[in-house]
């Protein structure tokens, strides 16, 4: 009997290294990859039965890496081994079709159990933010239309200081002031009970505004 074919994406090559020893038992691995672009061209042609991505990246994170996958091939499967343990970028994960989501400092054994179940077309979470990621998807149920409240020129000014662009280059890019900027940014924070510029980019990734 084969055993399932993983692609590992992952820009650290000494954890793609030891991912690669970890795995080799039960699967066979079919390449290595180490920015978002070489991983969907690898995808597209080794045409795998699992990618083990981290979600940060150069050239595209590996969510949106995903999603240009998913456009051709929505069975893909993708289980996420990340350092990212706020259960919001696991919920963005999930919805934008993730199989399994995993951080890096859990037992081996618990990317092994993710990968098996994507195979079996199940959904795995470390066990450590299962409970809030599916509170947090209660919660999203009971708040979805919060970022309908955005106009559209305020949800384009999140997107870009959420992506880490200054008030200034925001400015620049919108062709508006920068206190223009700050003045859209402050009813942002005020309509939705933002109070620093950490929880206004967990609010975009939660709303889906702006991509990990």
């Amino acid at each position: 009997m084969s055993r399932p074919r993983v692609l590992l994406a992952d820009d650290h090559r000494v954890v793609s290294e030891g991912l690669k020893h970890l795995l080799a038992e039960d699967f066979e691995l079919v390449g290595m990859v180490e920015d978002g672009r070489a991983l969907v061209a690898a995808a597209n042609k080794l045409k795998p039965d699992v990618i083990v991505a981290d979600i940060t990246m150069p050239h595209l994170n590996g969510i949106e890496a995903m999603i240009q996958l998913k456009k051709d091939n929505a069975g893909i499967k993708v289980v996420f081994l990340t350092m990212h343990q706020d259960p919001a970028y696991a919920r963005r994960a999930l919805e934008a079709g993730a199989a399994g989501f995993v951080v890096k400092h859990s037992a081996p054994a618990e990317l092994v159990m993710a990968i098996q179940a994507a195979m079996k077309g199940q959904t795995f979470v470390t066990p450590a933010l299962a409970g809030d990621v599916w509170r947090q998807s209660s919660s999203d149920s009971q708040d979805a239309d919060e970022a309908a409240k955005l106009t559209p020129r305020q949800r384009e000014i999140l997107r870009l200081l959420a992506g880490g662009r200054s008030a200034k280059e925001v400015a620049a890019i919108l062709e508006i002031s920068p206190r223009t900027v700050e003045f859209h940014k402050y009813q942002i924070m005020q309509m939705h009970g933002v109070h620093s510029n950490a929880e206004l980019v967990h609010f975009a990734i939660k709303h889906g505004i702006v991509t990990i």
